[in-house]
């Protein structure tokens, strides 16, 4: 039986000899037919070293690749380098956070970066080469680590005593999954890592761009009202941090700087006028100083205190304007000189075990305080002033809010809490309250009537 094989149209003739096709010039790059059936292809491209190498791919037809090839060609004309090495997704990332967030980043900023590249961008995506990584793979891993359970995941329950929920026989999942800011805070650190590494031109493109996650909504609380705020500071009247929550109310520090604060960041101008003794010889108060004795007072925000490592640090504050200085009003002043004085009466119960480290706010032996003890402290003053789910960074919000209240100029107040940037001032904590609401439909009621 005679067979009679027919060309297709589609692909060329692979019996032709090589003879018959023209012969590529230098550094056009070449294609070839390989055993398996595809057709390979290959070109000399600058690398991010500098140095020229071959790079080889492979396609399932002829016209495909020479599409790859000519695309190749366009990407080393226009000076557009390949990776040197060949990276993978894990190796990369723990270059970066070495090289890059390490260097550049706060450490409570490399400890949350660290965190999320271990325990799920690694698991998902380690293996994937860098440079082929794609859209698609992202969107996928970020979806399993948002429908994962972390009990089951991480051995929570199979670490307890008595099994509850996952590990039991026949017992139901409990789902405790990731919240959305931790999905979106996963999909940030991978996006600044291949951002990092467009940067350096080791890959052309930053895949994680091309996805997009659920934004959380956030509830925003408006603080403590006017007599709130004074219940807080009249049950914190016995206390011995009393001045830091007149500061934390007046000035809207955060916790960490109230807990770095240093006695030499804290500059006392005494009264001209009186002499700083707050009245004058014939027993009149002074004016000037209304009977405090001070002219001037401000206080500089100039570190904070984070908890890194399991260790407690001095850090910068947390963004370049969080660097201020702030002038003291007469309530500041004053609860700040009775510390003063508590303090030193501390010091001498203390010694010789007191150590002096010149904070404002420190343990009863001088050293930096835990946050775990502050917390404990507005615990029992929440309390105590009936203000049960309040948060102590709440009171941020009560300075904010009180002073766009009271007509202060936006600008102003951010300079005074520290916002890098006004929209934070406006956006987050300038909400209508009822009674203004209230106000402003009047008015257009008024207006239409």
């Amino acid at each position: 039986m005679v067979r009679t094989a027919l060309d297709t149209p589609d692909e060329p003739d692979r019996r032709k000899s090589r003879r018959s096709r023209r012969k590529r010039g230098n550094g056009e790059g070449s294609i070839w037919l390989r055993k398996d059936g595809r057709y390979g292809f290959a070109a000399y491209a600058l690398t991010t070293a500098g140095t020229y190498k071959r790079v080889q791919g492979y396609a399932r037809s002829h016209e495909e690749a020479r599409k790859k090839l000519t695309k190749l060609l366009e990407q080393a004309d226009q000076g557009i380098p390949v990776a040197s090495e060949s990276w993978t997704v894990e190796r990369y990332l723990s270059y970066w956070l070495a090289h890059v967030v390490k260097v550049e980043r706060r450490p409570k900023t490399y400890q949350g970066y660290e965190g999320a590249v271990r325990r799920y961008l690694i698991p998902e995506l380690g293996k994937k080469r860098l440079g082929k990584l794609t859209a698609r793979d992202v969107r996928l891993a970020l979806t399993r680590i948002r429908e994962a359970c972390q009990c089951c995941r991480n051995g929570w329950d199979e670490a307890r005593e008595i099994a509850r929920c996952c590990s039991l026989k026949g017992g139901e999942c409990c789902k405790s999954r990731l919240s959305v800011r931790m999905v979106q805070f996963v999909h940030a650190v991978l996006r600044n890592a291949l951002q990092a590494a467009v940067r350096e031109e080791i890959i052309p493109r930053n895949v994680a761009k091309l996805v997009t996650v659920t934004t959380p909504q956030y509830k925003v609380n408006r603080g403590l009202t006017v007599d709130q705020a004074r219940d807080v500071l009249k049950a914190a009247r016995g206390e011995r941090l009393y001045a830091l929550y007149v500061l934390a109310l007046c000035l809207g520090l955060r916790r960490g700087e109230l807990l770095g604060l240093r006695w030499q960041d804290i500059t006392l101008v005494s009264c001209r006028a009186c002499g700083g003794e707050g009245g004058t010889l014939d027993g009149e108060a002074c004016e000037r100083c209304e009977e405090s004795g001070i002219e001037a007072a401000t206080l500089e925000v100039v570190q904070t205190l984070q908890r890194v490592g399991g260790a407690l640090r001095f850090v910068p504050p947390k963004t370049e304007d969080s660097t201020r200085t702030i002038p003291l009003p007469a309530l500041c002043v004053t609860a700040l000189c009775e510390h003063k004085i508590r303090q030193r009466a501390e010091m001498a119960d203390a010694w010789p075990n007191w150590q002096d480290h010149g904070l404002v706010f420190p343990s009863r032996l001088g050293t930096p305080m835990e946050p775990d003890n502050l917390r404990r402290s507005w615990g029992r003053i929440r309390a105590a002033a009936g203000l049960d789910g309040m948060r102590f960074h709440d009171m941020r919000h009560t300075c904010v809010s009180l002073l766009l209240a009271l007509g202060v100029p936006p600008h102003v107040v951010r300079e005074i809490v520290g916002h890098s940037d006004i929209e934070v001032t406006m956006t987050i904590y300038a909400h209508a309250a009822l009674g203004e609401k209230l106000a402003a439909l009047r008015m257009l009621g008024d207006a239409l009537g």
